[in-house]
């Protein structure tokens, strides 16, 4: 896990080294393990380094046959295998991205199709004279661009363009009123004017400054559902499970995971128990004093059932006001996901004896968990309806102008997955791939652990798992009312002490709690924000923060994390001390 950034010129001249230099200081935060910036001819890569694996000669960038050049951030999981195959290659390094060099010399840009990982990667080829910039196809490790009249530069973390004067602190409409409505932006357009996503599974070749071709491999199989028992599903899943938590477990330094007592990491936990000798650490959050269900003493009778090191991290109130402009802060990329909270602080904590962690995401995506997904599948009369109709905004008086141009995005990832047969639950499921995953769930895995020093690795974001799990008959994913069935079956079958099938309160934060605590004192603040201002009315936003109702206090927390972060990343101004120091 690394930063990268570079930049290639139009005009062949040498890249700015005092671009170069921003970027790498911009994200220093990382790699904190080591650095370096590289130049040849027209083209300039940058690295911060994370060292996970080959601890003594895994420096970037790595050279290969002809001079080719390769920064990367993320791990190629199948490195093992990838060099097995490559038997008659002298490698130089054991870094799990020197395979990478080799695969591209033998197959060009479609060196991807081979790769097994959580990657975004640049190379550099002086011979063909391209630089190629490729990310995994469930978007787990980000990677943006910007375009300018000298040439393109890219970076791991969209700051790290702004820094060098790529870009510009502009908001474009359409991001803007997603992340309202939605907490996130869709699509390869960024909120920042002149800021583009490369998206999951894209592979893009740039020579001369341009993009000239681009190619993608799509994270999810192809297909309708499949005709399968039971039996020979919770098979295939044991080998697909084991299979990707082994490969996820591929480090030189400890290792850990975070726990919430739910379906989806307590199978990660009882996976990890299985595969490792010694105990495995994981570690809760949990919010004392408040409504909000307190998943800690679940959590620690499923840790205790496996013989695990449990560390319960709370997260109170004076958490929330004090943490929160450092969050948005490293949020470059905003998402409204209150998430964000208890992952940044159990990032904090773990830090200290961890340098990877792994995670739950992509749970309810693969295996089909949300109730959304079940209220899509039942007809209208019995109450069902589409995903995400209704903003977060809508209805509540707040906004200055109302703009439907927020469900673009979303009805365009509809229209693309509806394609082989696919059911009406594979198309949503597809659809949260597409965005929802790579552009929240994992945007906020990213910055809260990278901000730490910390790598964050998704075992079910893994081709084998989907390959297992995306095409099993709609009945094994949604069933008695509940979601994920056939993963609770398999996990109630290996650990009957995590209660698969009994009935739990969604996760929420209590962020509700909190604002309406300080309603009356952080409101106006809000409502005064520039941000905020220009598209809301101030009135309705101070009344937004005294009112009771639970939307309008998600709402609140909406327009609050907005505020922050649009005070920060748009602004330029410096959120010191805690949320209402930096907002007033």
């Amino acid at each position: 896990m690394c930063g990268i950034a570079g930049i290639m010129t139009a005009d062949g001249s040498a890249p700015d080294a005092v671009a170069l230099e921003a970027m790498k200081n911009a994200l220093l935060h990382r790699g904190p393990d080591g650095d370096a910036v590289w130049t040849s001819g027209d083209t300039g890569l940058v690295h911060t380094r994370l060292a996970i694996i080959d601890l003594e000669t895994g420096d970037q960038p790595l050279f290969g046959s002809g001079g080719t050049a390769l920064v990367a951030n993320g791990e190629i999981y199948n490195y093992i295998e990838l060099r097995d195959e490559l038997s008659e290659v002298d490698f130089t390094t054991n870094s799990d991205c020197e395979p990478v060099l080799h695969y591209y010399r033998t197959y060009g840009p479609g060196f991807a199709e081979w790769l097994r990982g959580m990657y975004a990667l640049a190379l550099y080829d002086p011979q063909e004279r391209r630089l190629v910039l490729s990310r995994d196809p469930f978007g787990i490790k980000p990677l943006y661009y910007a375009q300018a009249e000298n040439g393109i530069a890219f970076a791991s973390e969209a700051q790290a363009l702004l820094a060098a004067g790529f870009g510009r602190r502009e908001l474009r409409d359409r991001p803007i009123g997603e992340l309202l409505q939605l907490q996130f932006t869709t699509g390869a357009h960024t909120p920042f004017d002149g800021i583009q996503r490369v998206l999951p599974g894209e592979t893009i070749v740039i020579a001369g400054g341009r993009v000239i071709d681009r190619r993608h491999r799509a994270a999810l199989p192809e297909g309708g559902p499949q005709r399968m028992s039971e039996a020979t599903a919770l098979k295939a899943l044991e080998v697909a499970l084991t299979d990707s938590v082994d490969v996820h477990q591929r480090a030189d330094v400890p290792y850990a995971m975070f726990l919430s007592g739910g379906i989806d990491s307590s199978a990660i936990l009882a996976l990890m128990a299985r595969l490792n000798d010694r105990p495995v650490y994981a570690y809760t959050a949990g919010f004392p004093g408040t409504d909000a269900a307190d998943e800690r003493a679940h959590a620690r009778s499923v840790a205790q059932s496996f013989g695990a090191q449990h560390v319960e991290v709370t997260f109170e109130a004076s958490d929330f006001w004090s943490m929160l402009p450092a969050i948005a802060a490293a949020m470059d990329e905003p998402v409204a996901d209150y998430a964000i909270l208890p992952t940044w602080k159990l990032a904090q904590v773990a830090s200290k004896d961890h340098k990877v962690i792994l995670s739950g995401e992509g749970g309810d995506e693969i295996f089909g968990g949300y109730g959304r997904y079940r209220s899509l599948m039942r007809p209208w009369w019995m109450g069902g309806r589409g995903m995400r109709r209704r903003g977060i905004l809508d209805g509540l008086g707040v906004l200055r102008r109302d703009d439907p141009a927020w469900r673009d995005g979303i009805a365009a990832a509809e229209a693309v997955m509806r394609t082989g047969g696919r059911s009406r639950l594979q198309v949503a499921q597809a659809v949260d791939c597409a965005d929802w995953l790579p552009n929240d769930l994992l945007t906020k895995l990213d910055r809260c652990l990278m901000a730490h020093g910390v790598e964050g690795r998704t075992p079910f974001l893994d081709p084998a798992v989907a390959n297992a799990a995306f095409r099993l008959p709609d009945a094994l994913k949604v069933k008695g009312g509940l979601g994920k069935w056939i993963l609770r079956k398999w996990l109630d079958d290996v650990a009957p002490a995590a209660q698969a099938f009994s009935k739990k309160k969604g996760f929420t934060v209590p962020v509700g709690e909190w604002i309406a605590a300080e309603g009356d004192r952080i409101g106006p603040l809000v409502a005064a924000q520039a941000g905020v201002a220009e598209r809301c009315r101030p009135e309705a936003v101070i009344a937004l923060f005294q009112a009771p109702g639970k939307r309008e206090r998600f709402a609140a927390w909406t327009l609050l994390f907005f505020a922050l972060w649009h005070q920060h990343h748009i602004l330029g101004i410096s959120n010191e001390g805690d949320a209402f120091d930096a907002l007033a």
